[in-house]
């Protein structure tokens, strides 16, 4: 581990970073915020900054309610889908729940097939084999349905792009309800329902959800027609809550209602399966969103990544400590290798950067070997952009003559929109601003390279390829306390759209009994000097400036602030963004 951290070190290309303040808000605002809040003017700034800029909006931000979710017909095809379901139920036939499996997905079918067990005689669920099947809607998946006399599919994030798979379904006499939040094409299936509020044609107020909400809404409104108790669906917010972390969506609007409670639910009453995960990867009594990005949902992806991705779902379901144990452990496994797999290919595309130095002087990256697991192409992919700041798309070797891979993008660039743009040299594609996946023949790679390079260079200016830190305000080190702290967390759950908030700090000044931390001995540990006492601060992967760090008069930071428990003590410390030395002019 320790040779391939120096060798991620010495490989990297990564520039100074660029700090940026957050655009400075408007000043009447601030001031009639400030004064209704009694609260510190930078909370007020810091609102405003993120649209909440009225005394409306501070209610129901600070104050979600389960009242203030949007109507679920007003999504487009929402009362056929409800028809369709119950029409099933007269008629007694059996119906599919059909996932992705990925976390979204897994999370999708836990929520729909727990909620509808208990409403049909027949219900089954499936997830597609990510290498036998690939991604999305599958003929073995429909073939499965018909041999098994299910002759309504539910389909979850996935589906809107199946127009042929649809078509083949309907040929077997099976109809589909999809919901889905990926982007449609030029063409719509013909489904009996098509639930996506990225429809041209749907008024959704409401367009990112990800693919368990749109399930949510789904289980809602059937509850609303049936007259069911409200804790029916809402039972199911944690479910909801997992994908929005792990799919990285906007936590606004109706998924922030959808954390702020599914939140609760995972940490006061968590179901057997969370609670056994929870165990067994993070020692923490309160799990925030960040713990649900780095430490479930890796675990609940690595079912699909690694083997099969019902694993995950059997723990998501789990009624009894023996089959959560069970299923978690495994979940937990699996993890272990999917790391061991990322770490390999990592080491493999800085072997061929080390070989061809001149790929540093390109806009795009684009990796291929045949022998990378499919499965971890994805996060190998982000790890090349934390080394080398680039849009990456890493490919392996998906059956004869193709080629399979993820993509993965750099604030600004949209990587669905440039594979747009080259689709003449795929087969297909699909997938969000940041993040897609693609298939392509391996006759097609070079010219495939040499086209997504091109549009990397009409699309990316030097300043689009330095990495960034933002930062909300400039706070004093000395106002950092508890009760500044306790405000902040009240701004809770972070995420795209309302993230962590991070402030600069300047004449910061080591204490002289900071040291380098870690295994590895990649990260540091400082205490800060203040006026009446000094504050920890972490630093990770920031050991080669640690000698410089001790050496300097001063020096400024871009930080996050957090509540440090060990061994039941409590105390405050700084996470460490990005330092710089303060030089004397």
């Amino acid at each position: 581990m320790a040779t391939l951290t120096l060798f991620i070190l010495e490989n990297s290309i990564l520039k100074t970073k660029i700090w940026k303040q957050k655009s400075s808000p408007e000043r009447t605002l601030v001031d009639v915020l400030t004064q209704e809040l009694n609260a510190p003017e930078i909370i007020a700034k810091m609102l405003v900054q993120r649209g909440i800029d009225s005394s409306d909006k501070v209610k129901k931000f600070f104050n979600p309610r389960i009242g203030d979710m949007h109507d679920p017909f007003l999504m487009k095809d929402m009362d056929k889908a409800i028809e369709r379901v119950q029409s099933a139920q007269k008629q007694k036939e059996g119906v599919l729940i059909f996932g992705d499996y990925d976390v979204d997905g897994t999370t999708s079918v836990a929520l729909a097939y727990s909620f509808f067990k208990d409403k049909f005689d027949k219900i089954d669920y499936y997830i597609p084999d990510r290498y036998k099947e690939g991604y999305g809607i599958s003929n073995d998946g429909i073939d499965y349905a018909k041999a098994n006399g299910l002759s309504l599919i539910i389909a979850l994030d996935c589906g809107i792009r199946s127009i042929d798979k649809i078509d083949y379904a309907t040929s077997l006499g099976i109809d589909f309800i999809i919901c889905d939040h990926h982007l449609p094409g030029a063409e719509i299936p013909k489904a009996v329902a098509v639930l996506d509020p990225k429809r041209s044609d749907c008024e959704y107020p409401f367009k990112e959800l990800a693919g368990c909400g749109i399930g949510l809404k789904l289980a809602q409104a059937y509850s609303q027609v049936n007259d069911l108790d409200e804790r029916e669906y809402l039972q199911y917010l944690d479910y909801a809550t997992l994908s929005i972390a792990s799919d990285i969506v906007p936590i606004v609007d109706e998924n922030r209602i959808i954390a702020h409670f599914g939140l609760k639910i995972i940490n006061q009453q968590p179901r057997i399966g969370l609670r056994k995960l929870k165990e067994i990867s993070i020692n923490k009594d309160e799990l925030t969103i960040e713990d649900l990005v780095f430490y479930i949902g890796p675990r609940i992806n690595a079912a699909g990544r690694m083997d099969d991705a019902k694993s995950a779902v059997k723990m998501l379901i789990a009624s009894d400590e023996a089959t959560a144990d069970e299923y978690a452990n495994e979940l937990q496994t699996q993890n272990a290798s999917r790391k061991l797999v990322d770490q390999k290919i990592t080491a493999d595309f800085q072997e061929i950067i080390a070989k061809n130095p001149a790929l540093l002087d390109r806009k795009t990256h684009v990796f291929y070997k045949e022998d990378w697991h499919k499965g971890v192409v994805g996060i190998a992919a982000s790890r090349a952009i934390e080394l080398y700041y680039r849009p990456t798309i890493i490919l392996t070797k998906s059956g004869e003559g193709i080629l399979a891979g993820s993509a993965r993008s750099i604030s600004g660039f949209d990587v669905h929109a440039a594979l747009e743009k080259c689709s003449e040299h795929l087969i297909q594609f699909g997938g969000h601003m940041y993040a897609a996946g693609m298939t392509l023949k391996a006759e097609n790679l070079d010219a495939f390279r040499e086209a997504f390079e091109k549009v990397g260079e009409e699309m990316l200016d030097e300043e689009m390829l330095t990495p960034k830190v933002y930062y909300d305000a400039e706070l004093d080190a000395n106002e950092v306390d508890m009760k500044f702290l306790n405000i902040l967390n009240k701004m809770a759950p972070f995420g795209p759209g309302n993230m962590t908030p991070v402030f600069y700090a300047k004449n910061l000044k080591d204490d002289g009994t900071g040291k380098i931390i870690g295994e590895t001995q990649e990260h540091i540990r400082l205490n800060i000097k203040r006026s009446k006492d000094a504050i920890a601060a972490v630093g990770f992967g920031m050991a080669s400036q640690f000698s410089e760090i001790k050496k300097a008069d001063s020096f400024e930071a871009c930080f996050q602030i957090n509540e440090n428990v060990f061994r039941n003590v409590s105390s405050l410390q700084l996470m460490l963004k990005d330092i710089r030395i303060t030089k004397d002019v």
